[in-house]
């Protein structure tokens, strides 16, 4: 019999809102400026809310959650607003 244990990290996960600074809808991914002058947030296509094909246009509005990727700070659970 094996015994495996497994750490899991704790993510930290916090709600914000930014401004679009540019997303490239080829490439499926692009970086939000959270508002309070943090550094830049990674986007992926894939956590854009949302039905059919899920683009951001620069300079709009969003709310998301920011978590730690293994690149550095990315935006989760994106919506416009």
């Amino acid at each position: 019999m094996y015994l495996v244990y497994i750490h899991l990290k704790k993510r930290e996960v916090r709600m914000t809102q930014g401004t679009v600074k540019w997303f490239n809808s080829e490439k499926g991914f692009g970086f939000i400026a959270p508002d309070g002058g943090e550094k830049d947030v990674f986007v992926h296509h894939s956590e854009i809310q949302g039905s059919g094909f899920r683009s951001l246009e620069e300079n709009q509005r969003v709310q998301f959650e920011i978590t730690q990727g293994a690149k550095g700070p990315q935006a989760v659970g994106v919506t416009a607003i």
